[in-house]
């Protein structure tokens, strides 16, 4: 096995299913409160493989307690070993530097 340490960009759709009604506003609303409790910066969510996929984890408990027998999850990972990814600094950078490139396309 490798020895490295992995921090990780991830974004996921988490889907509950079976809950008999139509609305899963309750049940993501639900997974957000899991998300803040992790302490990981969220949106896009980022940070240490492990914590990532156990807030991920913690999101499905959390969504099954709430009633939905099933959660279906698609995930996205994306990592680096060439440049450091400091915990919510990341995407903050990449939308700064996408807004350089079109603030210079306007200047045209």
């Amino acid at each position: 096995m490798c020895d490295i340490s992995l921090t990780l960009r991830i974004d996921f759709c988490l889907i509950p299913i079976g809950t008999g009604e139509p609305s899963v506003a309750e049940y993501i609303a639900e997974c957000h409160r899991v998300l803040e409790k992790s302490g990981l910066k969220f949106q896009v969510l980022q940070g240490p493989w492990s914590q990532v996929m156990q807030a991920i984890r913690d999101c499905h408990a959390a969504v099954h307690v709430k009633g939905a027998p099933r959660v279906a999850t698609d995930i996205r990972i994306g990592t680096r070993v060439d440049k450091e990814l400091v915990p919510g600094h990341g995407n903050e950078d990449k939308l700064k530097r996408v807004q350089q490139i079109l603030a210079f396309d306007n200047k045209e």
